[in-house]
């Protein structure tokens, strides 16, 4: 569940958790000491499990196993993520993002860099609802402002998933 959801409300997808924990976790890794970012992730996984109501269950391994993912290339690509990041938001000093929100930007874009399989358009509604849920409604008004001009300047399709970028 995101971080204002009510307990009963539909549950999400696993792609939609494994997004929030990267998230999250990138926003807690700007605060680590930790050099061994797996016993940091193994320690936020086993924090998560409790903040999120996870169960050892299949869509708990799929959320996992996606915010896995995300890290690996976000952490590999992390240059080049804050660099186009960076050129969208001009009248913005990138240094004086919130936090939350520039590790929703990381994640959204490089969704939309590097995972084809993934629509930018649902990277996009993706950050948006998450900034909406983790930093409010002016956060994701501006993340959509920034995803969308990324998207803008994409070599593929907005709303379609495509077999190699």
């Amino acid at each position: 569940m995101t971080a204002n959801a009510d307990k009963n409300a539909v549950r999400m997808h696993a792609k939609r958790l494994g997004r929030e924990l990267a998230m999250q976790f990138l926003f807690q890794h700007g605060f680590s000491e930790e050099t061994d970012l797996q016993k940091e992730w193994e320690k936020f996984f086993e924090q998560a499990i409790v903040e999120h109501d996870l169960k050892e269950n299949r869509f708990a391994r799929k959320g996992k196993e996606y915010a896995q993912e995300l890290l690996k290339g976000i952490f590999a690509k992390i240059a080049d993520v804050d660099a186009v990041i960076n050129e969208n938001t001009k009248k913005w000093d990138f240094t004086r993002m919130a936090l939350v929100d520039l590790n929703i930007l990381r994640v959204a874009t490089y969704e939309m860099l590097f995972v084809p399989e993934v629509p930018p358009v649902v990277s996009i509604n993706e950050a948006v609802e998450i900034a909406r849920d983790y930093s409010g409604e002016k956060a994701g008004n501006f993340i959509n402002g920034v995803l969308n001009g990324i998207k803008d300047s994409l070599d593929r399709p907005a709303r379609e998933a495509v077999d190699k970028l």
